[in-house]
């Protein structure tokens, strides 16, 4: 049984760096940090990081929360991201977007007022 979204694992050869990336992003570092993989736990999930793979947008992607998808998405674009897909509503008042990170990674950003913390197990 699929329980949701435990973590999206982004592919980062140049690891130390996109350690530094992400922990701005964050604004907090990982909670495992080795050479094989990095983990930052983030709202109940996992943003990991491998130094193995290729970066890029044609895997899964996985739309972090945000109080405020365009904010977020001027926010990333502030910090090296690349626009990617603007900012839409897709319905219900929900808004995604996506930018690539600058490994070239797609990172997806949703606001959705339907999403309560309290049903994350």
């Amino acid at each position: 049984m699929i329980q949701g979204l435990r973590t999206a694992i982004y592919p980062a050869p140049d690891l130390g760096r996109a350690k530094e990336w992400y922990t701005a992003v964050l604004g907090f570092g990982p909670y495992f940090d080795q050479p094989f993989y990095v983990g930052f736990a983030v709202g109940g999930f996992e943003l990991g990081l491998v130094p193995d793979g290729v970066p890029g947008t044609a895997g899964v992607r996985a739309y972090w929360g945000t109080p405020d998808a365009a904010a977020e998405v001027v926010r990333l674009i502030g910090l090296g991201a690349v626009p990617h897909e603007p900012v839409a509503d897709v319905g219900g008042g929900i808004k995604v977007g996506a930018v690539l990170d600058p490994f070239g990674n797609a990172l997806g950003v949703i606001e959705n007022p339907h999403f309560n913390r309290a049903d994350v197990r």
